[in-house]
């Protein structure tokens, strides 16, 4: 019996820690004040247009994203948003494929901000 509770409170763990995060734009505040890193995965025309502060620009759609983001600190807690959410899925995916420790999504991305 003792072995069984142990075997439940080890999985309960495991299925309660995720990788990926989807946020709201409030939760992603308060963790941009902790000053990890913020990835824009828009393209540089994009980018140009307008963009959070101190973000860096890694463009999801270039040849050689999964380069780039793989030279990324991956024990950092990392904060990414593009557009509206569709590419930020996409690349929370590939970054937990990568070996992430932990990757937040801005919801409904950069439109929301």
């Amino acid at each position: 019996m003792k072995k069984l509770i142990i075997l439940f409170l080890i999985i309960s763990c495991v299925q309660n820690f995720q990788v990926v995060e989807k946020v709201e734009k409030e939760i992603f505040l308060q963790l941009m004040e902790k000053k990890h890193p913020l990835i824009d995965l828009r393209t540089p025309e994009e980018f140009v247009k307008g963009h959070i502060e101190n973000a860096l620009n890694i463009d999801f759609n270039s040849p050689d994203f999964s380069a780039k983001i793989s030279k990324l600190d991956k024990e950092q807690h990392l904060l990414i948003y593009c557009s509206a959410g569709g590419r930020s899925s996409k690349a929370a995916s590939l970054m937990e494929s990568l070996g992430f420790k932990k990757v937040y999504e801005l919801k409904e991305g950069y439109r929301n901000w």
